[in-house]
């Protein structure tokens, strides 16, 4: 039997356990110019006992970020500043993922510099509010973006899959769940589209489509992973009957050949096993249920095939050490839900592992 203590071969990269590090924003790139930091190095150091580190989300491009002080992958000081984690990272046994992110209509101007004002599918502003430094805002009206700005969009997904490679990532993961700039393309209330980028269930999974194609041929298929949220509400999200959308999406994907896709948010275990009839790699599941973080009771998963490897959220910020910990049963830190987002060191680099 299969658990998530083996090891597996993930494409070609060879993974101790099959314990994943949930990508998890935490605003603590906070040197400026989106450029990870001292204590970033040392956090994801912390957590090189996963079989898979996969990061906070990273921009794209200036246009495409969503909150205050979150990392980038598109300027040469940002590469660098990545380089000294995945080092940390490797130096420590572990491997390492980038998630490639773009906030699309989920951002404010005040976050974005230039004059620059977020952008989106179509000119419908989310029904939600985010967070600056100035407090909570509403979200804006976004830019639609034209066939030239999608297709440079794509293009910047694959720049920044080849700077994390330059970076020394083992891999990157296409955000494509809650909310953000992938997912509301493929969303029918924020994508109004009537073009070959909307309107129909083929023109709305295009730009994942184009995406995920563009990063698999700019830094290999099995460097590449696809995270998807299937029905997921977050940002003002509706999707009120995911599964057709997402089952064509998966099978004009599939022939790439993915690392693997990550499905998160989803408790609905049978409509996970029905779309993993059209994906045949590798897949990492962010368990669902009711909000409760994921834990020890998630770890039949693997066991019984639902998934093939795990993913931990808040589990991993609070324990450095959640392999270890997995393994015995126990004992767990407690998230301090204070210092998710943002803050000094605090509630970041001081959560004891075992030995400790």
């Amino acid at each position: 039997m299969t658990t998530a203590f083996d090891p597996v071969d993930l494409a070609g990269i060879p993974l101790a356990n099959r314990i994943v590090m949930a990508p998890m924003t935490r605003n603590r790139a906070t040197g400026g110019g989106g450029v990870p930091t001292d204590s970033m190095v040392t956090y994801y150091a912390q957590r090189a006992s996963a079989g898979l580190i996969v990061t906070e989300a990273s921009q794209t491009c200036a246009v495409g970020q969503g909150y205050p002080f979150t990392p980038g992958l598109h300027t040469p000081e940002q590469v660098a500043g990545w380089r000294r984690v995945t080092d940390a990272v490797h130096a420590a046994g572990g491997r390492i993922f980038a998630q490639l992110w773009h906030g699309g209509r989920i951002g404010h101007p005040v976050l974005l510099p230039d004059g620059l004002v977020p952008v989106g599918p179509s000119p419908v502003a989310a029904a939600c509010q985010v967070f600056t430094e100035d407090g909570m805002k509403d979200c804006v009206t976004p830019h639609e973006l034209t066939d030239a700005d999608i297709r440079t969009t794509v293009e910047e997904f694959a720049a920044a899959a080849r700077n994390a490679v330059e970076a020394g990532f083992d891999g990157v993961e296409i955000h494509g769940a809650n909310g953000y700039l992938v997912h509301q393309f493929l969303a029918p209330n924020s994508n109004l589209r009537t073009d070959d980028w909307g309107g129909t269930t083929q023109g709305r999974i295009r730009f994942a489509v184009e995406v995920t194609r563009a990063v698999a041929e700019a830094v290999g298929a099995h460097r590449t992973g696809l995270r998807l949220s299937p029905g997921n509400p977050f940002n003002g999200i509706e999707e009120p009957a995911p599964e057709p959308l997402y089952t064509a999406l998966l099978r004009a994907v599939e022939p790439l050949g993915l690392a693997y896709l990550h499905l998160c948010d989803v408790p609905d275990h049978e409509l996970i096993a029905r779309l993993r009839e059209h994906f045949t790699g590798p897949l990492v599941l962010n368990p669902a249920d009711g909000g409760r973080p994921a834990g020890p009771e998630d770890l039949p998963l693997i066991e019984d095939g639902t998934a093939d490897l795990l993913a931990f959220g808040r589990q991993f910020l609070a324990n450095p050490d959640l392999p270890r910990r997995l393994a015995r049963g126990g004992p767990f830190n407690t998230p301090v839900r204070e210092s998710f987002y943002g803050g000094d060191d605090t509630g970041y680099l001081d959560y004891p592992a075992l030995d400790a």
